[in-house]
């Protein structure tokens, strides 16, 4: 009987703990089953020194995109998305376009069931492209490799950021400029700043609009 007095956001946690841990579990077990197997295990130095360069960096990130993606997804959108990937390629943008379209906030529990179903068919027809992709690979390699498409295929996450950026950056002009002008500035500036910053580089944007809004609401600008 206690179940059911869960509201939603409740379930939401409990189930999308539940399946972190899980997942967490599932990919640990794959390298521990290898060592197991083949009676072997990783250099403890090179696994040492591997964790002491890379970790610091992931467990940072992860903490920013935690305090980031989840006011703009939503919770179930952003358990969804932590164990599935591709948070600011795929999963933020179909997140936001949906909450858009269906003109609703991601606080309200519309938004985040909206959101999290905008997640969800966004990893399932990622997987099913993926999987046609791995079919027609093969036949269409030589059409594919054409140099009239390439160029095409180079454009294809900025025609998607674009599209979104367009819309939002018209109805909020006044707090999207400052962003857009530092990004410009330091990906101009900064040429070792590349798409593997994306991780690092999007949560800081987040803060500085966050800190530059609040300037402008204190000024009665906004």
């Amino acid at each position: 009987m206690k179940n059911e007095n869960f509201s939603y956001l409740d379930k939401v946690h409990r189930w999308g703990t539940v399946w972190n841990l899980s997942v967490m579990v599932v990919l640990l077990a794959f390298p521990v089953a290898i060592s197991l197997i083949f009676k072997t295990a990783p250099d403890k130095n090179g696994l040492l020194f591997g964790l002491l360069a890379t970790a610091p960096m992931y467990w940072a990130v992860g903490i920013i995109e935690t305090f980031t993606y989840i006011p703009m997804m939503g919770a179930g959108a952003s358990y969804l998305s932590f164990v599935t990937g591709n948070i600011s390629n795929l999963k933020l943008p179909c997140a936001i376009n949906a909450l858009e379209q269906a003109e609703v906030k991601v606080s309200s529990e519309e938004g985040e069931v909206i959101s999290t179903i905008a997640t969800a068919v966004s990893g399932i027809v990622t997987t099913l492209i993926i999987i046609l992709g791995v079919l027609l690979i093969v036949p269409l390699s030589p059409i594919l490799n054409s140099p009239v498409l390439v160029p095409a295929f180079a454009q294809i996450l900025p025609a998607l950021f674009g599209g979104l950026g367009v819309a939002l950056v018209a109805e909020n002009w006044k707090i999207a400029v400052a962003p857009l002008a530092l990004m410009l500035i330091l990906f101009v500036c900064v040429p070792a700043l590349n798409a593997g910053t994306v991780g690092i580089m999007v949560p800081v944007s987040v803060l500085f609009t966050l800190g530059f809004s609040r300037i402008l609401y204190k000024r009665g600008i906004l």
